[in-house]
């Protein structure tokens, strides 16, 4: 009797005690779900701030003042209403129903107490306030004035008041013609607290929209909308739903399917799935009683556990019908299973677990909690597999068998359709290993090299909305288009920002001798820079940014002093002072303080830098804003003077080189420590260093491969891909061990090494397909979803679990054959075509 058995024979001897405790520790063990910190750490980085982005960002917040629009944003901020008509949303019609919703808004306590004493404010209050002929007419008033108005007068109201230059314009479309009586829609502002105004504010702004977008869903007629976060959060709930009922249902029959076709018996199918959710539940139970945050474990957890607790329960069953003979009973073979499967189960569990923690290495708090949280359900995996999930079976078999069932199954690897395929590996290691090896290291040593070729963005957007082959699939499946999605896309292409400081905006920073006219040069070069990148928004053809020479001409135009010291500064009259450009911010400091502060950095009386805000168009992407800004500030060559691109897109950018060198890093020491420890861990249960190497090689080939396949399918690399490479390796290596264990083991119990070969692929690999087919079945079901994040997610995982089954089935046999071969004089010896036979029982 093996160390190994004594644990196991307890397990399939006292079942029922085992599964009692199971169970009883398992309720200790979920209790501490209830503790979960759920919070997602995407933002915890601390890696944030290493990067010169980083720093320019904070530099900026420390050392620049805000504009009083600004400061007034802090305390008001504007909730948009959206009045959509199919025929004129600027007839009397349509404005008096505007004035009515105002109305019934301002009868609700919550929209009056956020409003304080402002009132909303519209097109239909500008022309009603006209037609009234006083502008401080109530709304009552201006209802009463608008009603007594003439169609026709209306319309000539509207086209006074809506004129060329007004800033009325911005209530209505970019399109609208000025001057004219018709648009296709309009929008009024509430001007309600700002939710940054204080945790009371907050509450009432709250509850003001959502009164607003219930008052806007219950409205007929003209198409009432906001875009507010009410309106976002129901169309995220939309969009889970849709995910739970489309992609989750998808996945389960996936699995199933499967399992059943693996298993081919209900009640193994019933008692792993068991196990796997037990697994899950571990997990998060063992992560809410050491309050470690789940974060972004909450998403990838329960897919990768899923995938890795069917496949310890497929070897578990599997073994189980290789061992049991004929007449004999369940405990005896389930023992001799789980003593042969558990050296190569521990084994995966603890290269796993490498793999996963090399990851606590990274700068990123998101990346080092995932790998905790997946390492703390790789290790109750194999706790449960190798304890709750055999005793059960044992239960279940016996009681099943006492009333006439018979529970001998074949193994799924032995079945006649399935033996011809998985033993072609052998077979072609057999035949020309070395070609197999070359070969294969050449298509790894070619996606190694697509690494640098690789489409690196920080986060993929979906830009091209739901796929119409998706929208088409039958009945349930068709995934519905969200209401909020079109609106959303009506209003960034018809209008610019409510508040004009809310739009999506990046800064430049110049620093260096800023002091010379080269520094103001150098803003002239980015407003010119500015205007020919598509990103950057633009108004009547021009960029409404903000720099040190747009606040010196706004302040010139009102300040005759500093007007006079501006003029004098330009020598040659285009705009940009070339000489005392100190004395010109002393001015400009003198004329107007707070306005200079925002674009000029005096710290100590001495001029630092300068700061540039460029607005940025609402379809932007982040990659696309990162490279405008980059094409910005790139544009400055002025002497002594660098400049910085400092905003989201460029952030992000440079967030994702950081986490790409991160991630490489993290595989080159995941890898080398999962070698070496294969190769000690070998060098002791076998006595052949060389075979814990030969098992390290094809990781190391699959991750290639991987990178290579994400070139190919052009796959960007992403935090979130950049994560799952990492995790290639722990679920890599399952396939490599198991295969590797199962020949030696075969091996010693006195087969050739063509026989432990073909015994290995077809037992071991028979349960390596199942798990393959089962998680790749699952998975697939992602391809389903319309975010393009999701499904490369999906198409990655896919991809790893794929390769690593083909090179652990059809490479790695022929690096086994040349170890036996030159590298294990034992195994040579034991070659002989009369023991070239089944492995003996136990």
């Amino acid at each position: 009797m093996s160390r190994l058995d004594r644990p196991f024979r307890f397990v399939t001897e006292h079942n029922l005690v085992v599964l009692l405790l199971m169970l009883l520790v398992s309720a200790g063990v979920v209790v501490g779900i209830g503790q979960l910190q759920t919070q997602s750490q995407m933002n915890g980085s601390s890696a944030v701030g290493d990067t010169e982005v980083a720093q320019a960002m904070e530099y900026i917040q420390a050392n620049y003042g805000t504009s009083e629009s600004e400061s007034n944003a802090t305390s008001v901020s504007p909730a948009p209403v959206y009045v959509r008509s199919d025929g004129n949303a600027l007839s009397k019609a349509a404005l008096l129903d505007s004035l009515e919703f105002q109305q019934r808004a301002l009868d609700n306590e919550s929209v009056a107490a956020a409003l304080g004493d402002r009132e909303p404010f519209g097109v239909a209050n500008l022309i009603a306030t006209r037609a009234a002929g006083d502008p401080g007419a109530s709304l009552d008033e201006q209802v009463a004035a608008l009603e007594s108005a003439s169609a026709s007068e209306v319309e000539s109201l509207v086209a006074e008041t809506l004129t060329e230059g007004s800033q009325a314009t911005a209530l209505v479309p970019n399109d609208y013609e000025p001057g004219t009586a018709s648009a296709e829609s309009h929008r009024m502002l509430f001007r309600f607290e700002s939710a940054d105004a204080g945790e009371a504010a907050a509450e009432r702004r709250t509850a003001a929209t959502a009164t607003l977008y219930d008052l806007a869903d219950d409205r007929e007629g003209p198409d009432y909308f906001t875009l507010g976060e009410h309106a976002i959060a129901e169309s995220n709930a939309n969009f889970n739903q849709q995910t739970m009922q489309l992609i989750v249902p998808v996945a389960l029959l996936a699995i199933l399917a499967v399992l059943a076709f693996a298993y081919r018996d209900l009640v193994d199918v019933v008692v792993g799935f068991t196990g796997v959710v037990l697994s899950v539940l571990w997990m998060f139970g063992i992560l809410g009683w050491m309050g470690i945050p789940a974060g972004f474990t909450l998403i990838i957890g329960p897919v990768l556990i899923v995938g890795l607790s069917v496949d310890y329960g497929l070897h578990v069953f599997m073994r189980y019908r290789e061992e049991r003979g004929e007449a004999e009973d369940i405990r005896e073979p389930m023992a001799r299973g789980l003593s042969s499967v558990a050296v190569a189960l521990g084994l995966v569990t603890l290269t796993a677990a490498v793999g996963f923690m090399s990851n606590i290495t990274n700068e990123f708090a998101i990346i080092k909690q995932l790998s905790i949280g997946i390492t703390l359900g790789v290790v109750s995996t194999f706790v449960v597999s190798l304890t709750f999930v055999p005793a059960l079976k044992v239960t279940v078999d016996r009681l099943l068998e006492r009333v006439g069932f018979d529970r001998a199954k074949r193994p799924l690897g032995k079945t006649r359709l399935l033996e011809p395929f998985l033993t072609g590996g052998v077979r072609l290691a057999k035949r020309a290993a070395p070609v197999v090896i070359v070969l294969a290291l050449v298509a790894g040593s070619a996606g190694a090299v697509a690494w640098t070729d690789l489409d690196r963005q920080s986060v993929q957007q979906d830009t091209d909305g739901i796929a119409e082959w998706k929208q088409n699939l039958p009945g349930p499946l068709g995934w519905e288009t969200s209401e909020y999605d079109a609106y959303a896309d009506y209003v960034d292409a018809h209008y610019r920002a409510a508040d004009e400081d809310a739009r999506s905006s990046s800064q430049v920073l110049l620093e260096g001798d800023v002091t010379s006219p080269s520094a103001l040069a150098a803003v002239e070069t980015v407003r010119d820079s500015a205007g020919e990148q598509a990103e950057v928004f633009q108004r009547a053809g021009t960029v409404p940014l903000r720099s040190p020479l747009s606040v010196m001409e706004s302040v010139a135009a009102e300040n005759d002093e500093f007007a006079a010291t501006f003029a004098e500064a330009d020598t040659d009259g285009d705009g940009v002072p070339d000489r005392n450009v100190e004395g010109v911010y002393d001015a400009l400091y003198a004329a107007a303080p707070e306005e200079a502060s925002q674009v000029v950095e005096r710290t100590d009386g001495e001029y630092r830098s300068l700061r540039v805000v460029v607005p940025i168009d609402g379809d932007a992407t982040i990659a696309q804003q990162a490279d405008a800004m980059q094409a910005v500030s790139g544009s400055v060559s002025a002497e002594g003077v660098d400049a910085i691109a400092a905003g989201v897109g460029t952030l992000n950018e440079a967030e994702l080189s950081q986490t790409t060198d991160s991630i490489l890093t993290t595989l080159i020491v995941a890898l080398a420590a999962v070698g070496v420890l294969l190769t000690l861990v070998y060098r002791v249960a076998t006595g052949s260093a060389a075979l814990g190497v030969v098992t390290s090689v094809p990781i190391v080939l699959v991750t290639a491969l991987v990178v290579g396949g994400m070139y190919l399918l052009s796959i960007p690399l992403t935090l979130l891909t950049s994560l799952l490479l990492s995790l290639v390796i722990g679920l890599g290596i399952d396939y490599n061990i198991h295969v590797s264990d199962r020949f030696a083991q075969e091996l010693e119990r006195g087969q050739t090494v063509t026989g432990a070969l073909r015994t290995a692929v077809t037992g071991t690999g028979g349960a390596l397909l199942g798990s393959t087919l089962t998680s790749v079945g699952a998975f697939s079901a992602l391809l389903l979803h319309p975010h393009p994040q999701i499904t490369s997610f999906g198409t990655l995982v896919v991809l790893a679990l794929s390769l690593s089954f083909v090179v652990a089935v059809f490479v790695l046999p022929s690096l086994l054959l040349l170890w036996a071969n030159h590298g294990s004089p034992d195994a040579v010896r034991s070659e002989s075509p009369t023991r070239d036979r089944p492995a003996a029982q136990d």
